[in-house]
């Protein structure tokens, strides 16, 4: 039996986090209004988390492979401001007027324990 080599060593989780912020950062306005990222990334919490955008919105994840989790707030945009929404319980966290506020809504509500996003699924967490 012949084992195949993989030419690319294996990704650190905080590497694979950092490149999937690189590709978010750098999404039209179209995809997303660019405030919302830029303020996500400089909170040191939410930078450590898997970065995804579906329909403008901003979602977190504490794993970087599918399926991801759903226990972080997600952060999509309103006229005038700002809607926190987490999914896995369906809980309106709040409706801020601005960005910033609304970042600090989805700090205030990590789950117990969130730290750096793993290489994995949930089932690794």
């Amino acid at each position: 039996m012949v084992e195949q080599m993989n030419s690319e060593p294996p990704r650190e989780a905080s590497e694979t986090v950092a490149a999937e912020w690189r590709k978010v950062l750098a999404m039209s306005e179209r995809r997303i209004d660019p405030a919302m990222p830029r303020a996500a990334h400089a909170h040191p919490a939410l930078r450590e988390l898997f970065p995804m955008v579906s329909h403008g919105a901003l979602y977190f994840s504490r794993c970087t492979q599918y399926p991801w989790t759903h226990d972080v707030p997600t952060l999509f945009p309103r006229p005038g401001g700002f809607h926190v929404f987490r999914h896995s319980d369906q809980s309106v966290i709040g409706e801020p007027d601005t960005v910033e506020e609304a970042v600090e809504l989805v700090v205030a509500n990590l789950p117990a324990g969130c730290g750096p996003a793993v290489d994995g699924t949930p089932d690794d967490l």
